[in-house]
């Protein structure tokens, strides 16, 4: 029985052990395979080949190794990426409350500007990067660009006025913002779809680690007596000395898809590229594909995606931006606002992890991130209409907010998951960040100076964007789970199980493949 289901799969059986003479017999192929760098998608085809000479139950059995390779060697690595990535952007918040305003002549809404220069930057190399993305090797563009926004960071110690601030927060952003998009590529060409929105939640958690080093690391700077500088300087010399030496661990260890994998033998790397071609995109394919280009911005569905990334990004810009401000508002001093921060990034950790954990489940993608924007709402409410002498329980609510950082990740991975076509996802990805980075230029103006401490307007504000991300998403996922459903009515469905896999890496879009599924 079990030979007649090998080959009722297309799966031939294998006639030695896995471990030894098949693994020599194939060693040729194999490098024979890893020389061909110019197209990805047909070394991935080859490589996913190779694999039908192989037991189906030895692979699923090694696929269990080389995920927990990847979720031991290269997960860690994302995460540390990441978390520094953050750690830099929130420098500026940390730094606020000692005194950088004043010491920068920054007057009426200039630290408002300031925060969203960062952005503009983003803005401006969100489609560039991702264009770039789909052509170059994902981990030597990270590991480059480790050591130049690592150093942007630290010379934002040397600017002594707000146009300086100003154009370093710019640069920084615009370096920066290649990481994101990299990082949701990645994910997709490393896992499978099913493991893509808790491994996305876990590299994005490392934002709340990042609030919590960086709110200890701001008051150790805030505590430091006898400084020839400033305390707010020490902050980004820091933080921009640490990114750069993180540099060297990515360029070197980090790898750009399954197929170079270093922590991987080359026979694990073929079982890695097994294991994603379920997810029917393929590995990569440089070449861009102008007919995708125009499917991508015919296609409905992208909209809704785009709609719901600019309601978060607003939200993220906001709470990301004047956290600070709004805390020492409840009449902190310096040192127990950066303090008070700390609480809200241990928040975000766990609520990544439990919404991400249960995005797994069945159909609960959409549903974790309409849970994610609930306890946002809640902790707005609460700043509006708690009393203002219970200044502890205001505090609790702010750090509600963090728990932004869920939503916004599993929304992150949704172009990754559900759109196939390498030119369309990557269409689909620099538009999606070009409004997430516009809603996080928005966000942080919604505040009004003389509305301090609880900015009435910013927070009715917020609230009706909450309201709009949950309407688009909510819209978005019925209408994958309808599309689902006609495609099962039609019969749309791969001949054989071979045909379905290689089918992937043919770039069919998610259109034109006739058995992809969206994951709701």
């Amino acid at each position: 029985m079990a030979e007649e289901k090998k080959l009722e799969s297309g799966i031939k059986p294998c006639d030695t052990d896995i471990g030894t003479s098949s693994v020599l017999k194939n060693q040729n192929a194999f490098q024979r395979l890893m020389h061909r760098k110019n197209d990805l998608n047909d070394l991935g085809k080859e490589m996913l080949q190779q694999s039908f000479h192989y037991d189906q139950a030895q692979l699923e059995a090694d696929a269990v190794k080389v995920r927990r390779k990847l979720d031991f060697l290269v997960l860690p690595m994302m995460m540390t990426t990441y978390m520094l990535s953050f750690l830099d952007k929130q420098t500026l918040n940390y730094a606020n409350a000692y005194g950088l305003q004043a010491d920068t002549h920054m007057t009426g809404d200039n630290y408002s500007w300031v925060a969203t220069a960062l952005y503009f930057g983003w803005l401006c190399g969100a489609w560039p990067w991702n264009l770039l993305l789909q052509r170059v090797p994902i981990a030597k563009l990270i590991g480059g660009m480790l050591f130049v926004w690592g150093a942007i960071c630290m010379l934002q110690a040397t600017v002594f006025n707000f146009a300086g601030f100003f154009v370093v927060r710019f640069f920084l952003g615009m370096m920066e913002g290649c990481v994101s998009p990299a990082w949701v590529m990645l994910t997709s060409m490393l896992w499978t779809r099913e493991e893509q929105p808790f491994r996305s939640s876990i590299w994005l958690c490392t934002n709340g680690v990042s609030m919590v080093l960086g709110a200890l690391l701001a008051y150790g700077s805030g505590m430091a007596q006898g400084l020839t500088i400033a305390n707010w300087k020490l902050i980004f010399l820091i933080v921009g000395a640490l990114t750069m030496g993180w540099g060297f661990v990515i360029l070197f260890y980090l790898p750009d898809g399954p197929h170079d994998a270093k922590m991987l033998t080359e026979y694990e790397r073929m079982v890695a590229v097994w294991r994603v071609s379920k997810n029917q995109m393929g590995i990569k394919n440089s070449s861009i594909k102008t007919p995708q280009i125009k499917e991508a911005l015919l296609d409905g569905r992208c909209y809704l995606i785009f709609a719901t990334g600019m309601a978060l990004g607003l939200v993220n810009g906001a709470v990301t931006n004047f956290m600070s401000s709004i805390i020492k508002g409840f009449n902190f001093d310096p040192l127990k606002t950066s303090l008070m921060q700390a609480p809200g990034g241990a928040i975000e950790v766990v609520a990544c992890l439990g919404l991400g954990y249960i995005s797994q489940m069945r159909n609960m993608l959409g549903i974790s991130i309409l849970l994610g924007c609930l306890p946002g709402m809640v902790g707005l409410i609460g700043i509006l209409t708690i009393p203002i002498e219970n200044r502890y329980a205001l505090v609790a609510m702010c750090w509600m907010q963090n728990v932004i950082g869920s939503p916004i990740v599993l929304n992150w991975t949704v172009p990754g998951i559900n759109i196939a076509g390498h030119t369309k996802r990557t269409a689909v990805l620099g538009i999606y960040f070009v409004c997430y980075v516009g809603g996080n230029i928005i966000g942080p103006h919604m505040f009004l100076p003389h509305e301090s401490p609880r900015y009435p307007t910013a927070i009715r504000g917020l609230l009706g964007t909450y309201c709009a991300a949950i309407f688009f998403q909510a819209v978005y996922t019925t209408w994958c789970w309808v599309e689902n459903k006609r495609r099962d009515k039609l019969g749309m469905q791969a001949e054989a199980f071979e045909e379905a896999l290689l089918e992937g890496f043919e770039d069919l879009t998610d259109k034109e493949n006739k058995h992809f599924r969206y994951k709701l």
